[in-house]
């Protein structure tokens, strides 16, 4: 029973930053490459950045120059630096794996994600 618990929403202005953190319980988080996902209203789920358990990174191309993720494999621990935010990332962020290279191990329910509300 592998949990994911995100955090460091808000309320925040066009412009501003946010640092999301997402905290992962079980060994799976060593193994496998981790991504943060956001859900707007109305719309799909979606990948908007990945990394690797070598730290190599990968974003959409709306956040790309705009968004920085990390991982702290020691805390068991991802985050995501937002900056430079605007009204369209509007969005419940949810944190989980991209890949998992272990045959077996199952991907983790998700979460309750962190709201992030950017005003113009």
């Amino acid at each position: 029973q592998v949990q994911l618990v995100e955090s460091g929403g808000g309320l925040v202005q066009a412009g501003g930053s946010l640092r999301l953190s997402c905290a992962a319980s079980g060994s799976i988080f060593r193994v496998a490459d981790m991504g943060w996902y956001r859900q707007a209203p109305g719309k799909q789920r979606e990948l908007v950045a990945d990394i690797t358990r070598g730290g190599s990174t990968n974003y959409a191309d709306s956040v790309q120059g705009r968004f920085i993720i990390s991982r702290d494999n020691a805390k068991n621990t991802v985050y995501l630096q937002m900056n430079s935010l605007k009204p369209e990332d509007t969005a419940i962020y949810y944190c989980n794996t991209h890949f998992i290279p272990v045959p077996g191990l199952r991907r983790p329910d998700w979460g309750q994600g962190t709201q992030v509300t950017v005003s113009s």
